[in-house]
């Protein structure tokens, strides 16, 4: 049986992620892959990305992949990164498109207009590059990882969570954004850890390590979080 399964729908930065995970997991059989099957028997599965959200959507619909992933980000440890985040929601401004809605809120654009820096000057979309991430949640895959430490983005579109208390971490582009959210089973980020070096790789290795309480699903077992507006 394949230990962790790395979700291919024909998009994202795949080989990079699983070669982060088979580095922090060299014993473990990592497998990409767009089969449903070694999805739902997969004992961990990371969904990754980069791309449009209608695509996504649209290639997981055409791979038959769609059941095999909510079943796995409801029932088993689950890790979702950039698109993988994002598809877990229940709409998206890019494209106007349906998420899965295992989480309820939407998926905003960064608006060109209203973004610059304390200098003032004029923010480019998307956002790239490093920065800080201040965490709100105490999770197991913040384990041994400083609040303010810096992860890699790409990104032009970030979650809005109906429900603030699945907040797991939030960055500032300018105003602040939510970047990580947690639910039971489920763990995901806007950022990318197989970019992020030293704090990617720690998260990654977490998540290999986590052990969900029994019971825990997504959408259960929410924890109380810091003010995210501070």
């Amino acid at each position: 049986m394949i230990d962790i399964a790395v979700i291919d729908y024909g998009m994202g930065n795949l080989r990079s992620v699983a070669k982060a995970i088979e580095h922090v997991a060299p014993r473990l059989g990592v497998a990409v892959t767009s089969d449903p099957r070694v999805v739902r028997d997969a004992s961990r599965v990371v969904f990754p990305g980069q791309g449009a959200m209608p695509d996504c959507m649209r290639e997981m619909e055409a791979r038959g992949l769609r059941d095999a992933v909510v079943v796995s980000a409801r029932e088993k440890p689950f890790l979702g990164i950039c698109i993988g985040l994002q598809m877990l929601f229940e709409r998206s401004e890019e494209g106007d498109v349906a998420g899965l809605g295992l989480l309820s809120g939407k998926v905003r654009r960064f608006h060109t207009g209203a973004l610059f820096d304390a200098q003032g000057n004029k923010l480019k979309v998307p956002h790239m590059g490093w920065n800080e991430v201040q965490q709100t949640m105490s999770h197991p895959l913040w384990d041994g990882i400083a609040s303010g430490s810096r992860f890699y983005f790409v990104h032009s579109y970030f979650p809005e969570p109906a429900d603030p208390r699945i907040i797991a971490g939030c960055s500032r582009y300018p105003g602040s954004f939510a970047c990580a959210v947690a639910s039971g089973n489920l763990f995901a980020v806007q950022f990318h850890p197989e970019k992020s070096q030293a704090a990617g790789l720690r998260l990654l290795a977490n998540f290999v390590a986590w052990q969900p309480e029994r019971g825990s699903r997504a959408g259960a077992g929410r924890q109380p979080v810091a003010d995210v507006n501070r």
